[in-house]
């Protein structure tokens, strides 16, 4: 595992610290932070704050025209597990046979499963509270807010308690660190993290078993990760730009 805390992290000084008589300087640079949830404060040690790691399967890849079929949400207090949820979901569309090859979730499975509009309620009482957590966190992102955009109903308010349902705020995501800290392997696919790390799985490409995974995997990371909230969303989105730069580049030369 490469470590980057003491030399990148920081993004000012070459050890990561800070030096003396810049302090205030440096705490009003934080509170400025875009993407912050006002549940915690930038100051606070994100470990130590509520979180719910959520993972949806899925029909397909697209959210404007794909659905959530199956849901799980792992709520961690201070680095715990305090509660697991999981919802089949009826999408109201076909299951594809290459989505149904991965998580092996059959049309039959969904037929008497609830609407996403019947499992919101419930789904809005876990989330609430907490600071939002995904693997490839802009994939669940975008499914759960095409799913709210469906429903035709104003979740401002909602989104004030419940950073999750907020376009505004940057989920944590466990796949940014782990691309910079295993830089040198070759997949960094949830199960084969979790294998690399000695990390249960469960079910793989189930929904409550990759969220409790990836909750297992973001806490296993902790000590090699920025220990307040402000700091590790800042760094998270200068890595995914980052990332996502070189990924588009890798796209544009096989192209």
């Amino acid at each position: 595992m490469v470590d980057i805390y003491d030399n990148d992290v920081c993004g000012c000084f070459p050890t990561g610290r800070h030096y003396p008589g810049i302090a205030d300087k440096l705490a009003g640079a934080t509170s400025r932070i875009p993407g912050l949830s006002k549940l915690v404060k930038a100051s606070e040690r994100w470990r130590e704050a509520k979180l719910a790691v959520i993972d949806f399967e899925t029909t397909g890849l697209e959210p404007d025209n794909d659905r959530v079929l199956e849901a799980g949400v792992a709520c961690y207090d201070n680095g715990s597990l305090a509660r697991l949820k999981n919802w089949l979901i009826n999408p109201a569309i076909p299951v594809p046979p290459e989505s149904r090859a991965v998580h092996q979730i059959s049309d039959e499975q969904l037929a008497q499963a609830p609407f996403f509009s019947e499992v919101v309620a419930e789904l809005t009482e876990v989330l609430r509270g907490r600071l939002a957590v995904a693997y490839n966190a802009d994939f669940d992102r975008n499914f759960l807010l095409a799913e709210l955009g469906r429903l035709g109903q104003d979740f401002n308010r909602e989104a004030e308690s419940t950073p999750a349902f907020s376009p505004d705020l940057i989920w944590i995501d466990p796949l940014v660190w782990v691309r910079e800290l295993h830089r040198d392997e070759k997949s960094n696919k949830l199960t084969e993290v979790c294998a690399r790390m000695g990390i249960s799985v469960g079910q793989a490409h189930r929904a409550a078993d990759d969220a409790e995974a990836t909750g297992k995997v973001l806490f296993a990371l902790e000590p090699h990760l920025p220990a307040t909230y402000g700091e590790l969303i800042r760094i998270q989105t200068r890595y995914a730009a980052r990332q996502e730069l070189s990924l588009s580049s890798k796209r544009g030369r096989r192209g």
